[in-house]
């Protein structure tokens, strides 16, 4: 098995050590623009394997697309951060332009592989890579609900001070300050969240997972990489082990939920062909009016890449 991770800053860099130490697949490629990057922390990664103790092999490539050949998963992890006075239509542009040219390049090289996008804005860029990739949507879907639920998990631990391990959390919607928590289906060893603390605490977590990305952008002055390389890491260990684990995973709703033609986060089974099904949960009037009000605004963002003409 072999799985190849573009771009190689905290990110990339992240997810391809977490591919490596599960010790899942017999490569790790991990490909970048700048040279040498890619190749040094892919050498300083293997020079962890007798200390951690795996197998995996790690490549690192300077824009030779040809190393990635025959991956069965594609990690994407390119694009620009948002700068000062960069609009949201320029960093849709640009991101969309690098997104797009590295998912043909991929497909020249590995027709039957799976894409995870990890790039930002999420949502969007994940319609960008299926609208390049050419291939059915099952194969190409994005990481954020997992980032976005473990944040969840881990404010709701610290606050009651139990494992996160006994924590098990659904959102919906898109990745920001859109996405939809649901309290209802949050439970803590099978007894409700709310059984547990009271509907302002709660309100405070959730809306605290809202804005989680924004207050680590404030500690650090970038943007978060431990938790959502860990997070992407996370869905390929699914699709190479075909564990068929439930995830929300941003994918291509085709009258699921009411909605069509649009990328949002859901619940799917994960499984060694992509995603495998679509999972529909019930909502109630508020969650429905919730999850509409996300569609709307991520359907906004595809609707500008839409209207640059890129395909």
């Amino acid at each position: 098995m072999k799985v190849t991770v573009v771009g190689a800053g905290n990110v990339g860099a992240t997810c391809a050590d977490c591919i490596a130490q599960k010790d899942i697949v017999n490569e790790v490629v991990l490909l970048d623009i700048k040279e040498g990057v890619a190749e040094g922390k892919s050498l300083d990664m293997w020079q962890t394997a007798p200390i951690n103790v795996y197998d995996t092999r790690i490549k690192g490539v300077t824009n030779d697309y040809s190393a990635t050949a025959g991956s069965d998963v594609v990690v994407i992890t390119s694009g620009l951060p948002r700068k000062p006075g960069m609009s949201r239509d320029d960093l849709i542009s640009t991101n969309a332009g690098i997104v797009k040219s590295v998912t043909e390049n991929i497909i020249k090289h590995s027709p039957d592989t799976i894409i995870v996008i990890v790039s930002n804005p999420l949502d969007v860029m994940c319609y960008c890579a299926y609208l390049a990739a050419k291939i059915d949507s099952s194969r190409v879907f994005g990481m954020a609900g997992i980032l976005d639920t473990a944040r969840y998990k881990a404010f709701l631990a610290e606050a009651l001070n139990i494992s996160p391990k006994d924590i098990q959390a659904l959102l919906l919607g898109g990745h920001g300050d859109t996405m939809v928590p649901l309290p209802r289906y949050t439970t803590v060893a099978g007894i409700p969240v709310t059984e547990l603390m009271d509907s302002d605490q709660l309100n405070a977590i959730i809306e605290r997972t809202k804005v989680g990305g924004g207050e680590l952008v404030k500690l650090m002055g970038t943007s978060a990489w431990y938790a959502p390389g860990a997070a992407a890491a996370q869905m390929v260990e699914a699709i190479v082990r075909d564990s068929k684990r439930v995830f929300p995973v941003c994918t291509l709703l085709n009258g699921e939920y009411g909605l069509k033609n649009i990328y949002l986060g859901v619940p799917v089974v994960l499984g060694k062909k992509g995603i495998e099904k679509v999972i529909e949960v019930s909502l109630d009037s508020e969650e429905k009016k919730l999850l509409e009000e996300s569609a709307k605004a991520v359907k906004g963002v595809m609707d500008v890449l839409d209207g640059m003409k890129m395909f």
